[in-house]
């Protein structure tokens, strides 16, 4: 018995080394080994909102030493640190970067419209811009997606208001103004400004054009056609060769040299925030507009080391949860809730295989076909919640929860009840007291897995992520925002996935017990994963083969399934773990669903009322 104790606290310690690893590797690496210094910044606009932005001011930098500045922004239903390749590269190359978190995401508040959004770019300019120790004649600004739209309007906003402050500009995964929006003539609304447009081929959402006959064109051939050419020729009829990607082209543009360049990196949309080509191609294009104050080669790049490190925290993060509640599953207030053996999976005659596996197909085809009619209503019609996002997943969560449920008692009638199978032997039945302890657990488990991510980020100003999976700090508010509708919708799907893959468990896999154990846990942590897999490899091997997505309707839907990819499986793992220690499938249900809604509510846009 101690033997297990010490396990389990060493587990719990193995979880909390794994990620501070993560973030003093994470940190060590965004500040150059100490060399570039980050700010944490929260500041009020001339709007009256507050914006916040992490600012990276490398060593040597005075009011006497200025340096040029870059703002770095990211898209839609992201956040300030998805820009980490961008502004590790740049701030190690000596330019001072602040990556901001746009109007109603992240640390920023939020706003009730799009026009006011895209306006939080030209405020983090004015930031900027009022710094003794930068350069105010070299500011350049890029964004990701929505971000590139909001540097298009601080360009506007800049003109408008005579400010003069950005010059240059790297419009990333996004269109730039080709035309006159009065008279719809080819325009250079830019100026003498430095322009760049960074057109992954395969773009989901933008760089269509028509050709001669007036026929769509792919992303991927974006550069042969009017847009990308009169950009190029600024914002003039082409009349000579047709321009090519990655050429600096100039012109004297009043009085001033001028240059326009278009990078096409072979990524996605979203791939662009996670490309060693996009990365180069952002490096190379601020050295030749505003020049680097510490020359390094585009192409030796360290954020992907970052990137490890935070991954290792996101490993830490999971293990964590697991080793914690085992942990406190030994309190004396908690141990009520624990078995003296761990739980076993059950044998089945022929007849529970059937239905086992039967089920398993079904909830995945029901996941795989269901995802896109729900989501493409539900995020259309909005509903009038703050998160958009975070409803829909969780309109689609709770539908596939509902109808598990309808399975499990079809299961129950035609199986278990003729056989007289105990449902309390198989935890789905729980006392008033049990019930009270078990919310209270999962209450205590999630708060404590989070305190690990407020401390990385208050000493290390790091969080634990992949890509597009990001476990991070929030603003109170969140809290409150996932409270409703996201939070119940998503604890149906995951407290029905845990009865139904711990209690309902009728399969024995492989020969030994253990192997048994690990073999069962593979494959229903894979049939979780199918559906979204799926639509995943439907979705793109149709891009790659023709340029045009199946379904160009949901294009945003399908970005948003990137996290689920790890989260189902892994949250499966999670509930055969505890549910093994408490033949309690409500416990793991309450910590998927808890944790999985603050993930995703921290990570995406939230509308002011």
């Amino acid at each position: 018995m101690k033997s297990r104790t010490r396990t389990r606290w060493l587990w719990l310690a193995v979880s909390v080394v794994l990620m501070l690893v993560s973030a003093v590797g994470a940190s060590f690496v965004q500040t150059s080994g100490g060399e570039v210094e980050v700010k944490d910044l929260r500041w009020e606009t001339s709007q009256g909102g507050a914006m916040s932005g992490l600012l990276f001011v490398p060593e040597g930098v005075s009011g006497e030493n200025p340096a040029p500045a870059v703002v770095v922004s990211h898209g839609m239903n992201n956040n300030r640190e998805m820009q980490e390749a961008n502004y590790v590269e740049l701030s190690r190359r000596g330019y001072v970067v602040l990556s901001m978190d746009m109007y109603s995401h992240g640390w920023s508040d939020p706003v009730s419209d799009i026009g006011t959004l895209t306006t939080g770019m030209y405020q983090a300019v004015n930031k900027v811009a009022g710094l003794d120790y930068v350069d105010d004649e070299r500011i350049g600004i890029t964004g990701h997606s929505m971000g590139g739209i909001s540097s298009n309007v601080a360009v506007q906003l800049d003109e408008a208001m005579g400010t003069g402050l950005i010059s240059a500009v790297l419009i990333n995964s996004t269109e730039a103004v080709y035309a006159d929006e009065e008279t719809g003539e080819l325009a250079n609304i830019y100026g003498a400004r430095d322009v760049g447009i960074l057109a992954p081929q395969y773009d989901e959402f933008f760089f269509d054009d028509v050709d001669e006959q007036g026929s769509a064109t792919a992303a991927r051939d974006f550069i042969d056609y009017g847009n990308a050419q009169s950009f190029l020729h600024f914002g003039a009829e082409p009349e000579d060769e047709p321009r090519e990607p990655g050429v600096f082209y100039y012109q004297e543009v009043d009085g001033e040299e001028a240059l326009r360049v278009i990078y096409n990196p072979s990524v996605t949309h979203p791939g662009a925030h996670h490309s060693p080509q996009a990365a180069e191609d952002t490096v190379n294009f601020f050295e030749e507009a505003l020049g680097a104050p510490n020359p390094i080669p585009a192409g030796q790049q360290v954020w992907q080391i970052k990137a490890v490190f935070t991954t290792l925290g996101l490993i830490g993060f999971g293990m964590f949860i697991v080793a914690v509640t085992s942990v406190l599953l030994r309190s004396s207030f908690f141990s009520s809730l624990r078995v003296a053996d761990p739980v076993r999976i059950r044998s089945a005659d022929r007849t529970g295989k059937i239905w086992f596996w039967s089920t398993l197909v079904a909830g995945a085809l029901f996941a795989g076909l269901s995802y896109l009619p729900i989501l493409t209503s539900v995020t259309v019609a909005g509903g009038g919640w703050a998160q958009i996002q975070t409803y829909g997943i969780g309109m689609w969560a709770a539908a596939n929860g509902l109808f598990v449920l309808l399975m499990l008692a079809a299961f129950y009638f035609f199986y278990i009840r003729p056989r007289s199978i105990s449902l309390a032997e198989r935890g789905v039945t729980l006392s008033w007291a049990k019930a009270g302890k078990t919310a209270a657990l999962a209450v205590v488990v999630t708060a404590l897995s989070f305190l690990t991510v407020f401390i990385a980020d208050y000493f290390f100003s790091t969080d634990f992520r992949l890509w597009t999976l990001a476990v991070k700090t929030f603003p109170a508010d969140v809290i409150t925002t996932a409270l409703f509708p996201a939070l119940p919708l998503l604890l149906i799907f995951f407290i029905v996935s845990s009865v139904a893959a711990n209690s309902i468990n009728f399969v024995r896999i492989g020969r030994s017990e253990k192997e048994r154990e690990w073999l069962n846990t593979m494959v229903l942590a894979l049939f979780n994963m199918i559906p979204v897999v799926g639509l995943l490899l439907v979705q793109y091997i149709g891009f790659y083969s023709t340029g045009f997505l199946p379904f160009a309707e949901a294009n945003i839907q399908t970005v948003w399934l990137y996290p689920f990819v790890v989260i189902l499986p892994v949250s499966t793992v999670i509930s055969r773990k505890i549910y093994r220690e408490t033949n309690n499938p409500y416990l793991p249900g309450l910590i998927n669903g808890l944790i999985v809604t603050l993930i995703a509510s921290s990570n995406t846009v939230t509308w002011a009322a």
